[in-house]
């Protein structure tokens, strides 16, 4: 288990009162950056936003305008490498939400300031959007591919399959932004990769939402609104699931050490595998 000076997500924070995610700080580093004025958290988040639409949308107009040369595990990845960057970079300013459904899903679980909600979701929207406009202005004229989320099934089928990645992608970060026996230094690994597994799944049916944001940003900009409902509610429920679901596993008064019956994985790896 990571100790008190490793790294880890510190939950329901007094005086920030969200998830914030601090890479090898110390206990006086700690106080010292206990807090964020809240426009700082805002424009981190439209800055993560921004990048991760951008970095991602990118990589699926590439590979419409050149043969299919990025491929479907080439887009995954770029999804999934750009998050984990984000999480590192920002996770300790903002809390790397990036996402409406996940902010809302926090917040569900009393683990964000509702009233902070409305501010955040504009945020990341006014990131996805500035994102879809960049692409649509560099990649112009018979290149300007629309990188939104189409169902090719039904509704049913993409409204089920968004729900299902989203769930997945929200109990992966309710475990690693919310619970201390998490090994805090992965976090970022752990919720790029649950992503990038996510798109190798549903990118074929539904484009791989899981954001309304990443789906209303370029809808806006390219005024393609076909089945958007399905790409606002279902990640938004999904991740409203996969939190409450997490926090009914979760709860235990025992440490993680008896609930294994050993040491955490990684310490066990430094001592050659020994019990």
């Amino acid at each position: 288990m990571a100790n008190d000076n490793s790294a880890r997500v510190e939950t329901n924070d007094i005086e920030n009162n969200h998830i914030v995610l601090d890479v090898n700080k110390d206990s006086s580093q700690e106080s010292q950056n206990s807090y964020v004025p809240f426009l700082q958290k805002l424009i981190a988040e439209v800055v993560g936003t921004y990048f991760l639409i951008f970095a991602g949308c990118a990589s699926i107009i590439v590979n419409k305008n050149h043969d299919n040369v990025v491929t479907l595990p080439g887009i995954a990845i770029v999804w999934g490498l750009t998050l984990l960057v984000l999480i590192y970079s920002l996770g300790h300013i903002s809390g790397a939400h990036f996402n409406p459904a996940v902010t809302i899903a926090f917040a569900t679980t009393r683990r964000f300031p509702l009233i902070q909600v409305p501010a955040y979701i504009l945020a990341q929207l006014l990131g996805g959007t500035l994102a879809s406009g960049t692409l649509k202005l560099i990649f112009s004229g018979t290149h300007d591919q629309f990188s939104g989320t189409l169902a090719t099934g039904s509704n049913f089928q993409a409204f089920a399959l968004e729900f299902i990645v989203t769930f997945h992608l929200m109990f992966t970060i309710s475990a690693v932004a919310t619970d201390n026996r998490a090994i805090g230094e992965l976090a970022g690994i752990a919720v790029g990769s649950t992503l990038l597994l996510n798109v190798l799944i549903a990118g074929p049916i539904t484009g791989a939402s899981m954001n309304p944001v990443r789906s209303l940003g370029p809808a806006f900009v390219h005024n393609e609104y076909r089945g958007i409902w399905i790409f606002i509610i279902s990640p938004i429920l999904g991740a409203v699931a996969g939190a409450w679901v997490y926090n009914l596993v979760r709860h235990t008064n025992k440490p993680l050490r008896e609930i294994t019956k050993s040491a955490s994985f990684l310490k066990e790896t430094k001592r050659g595998g020994t019990k």
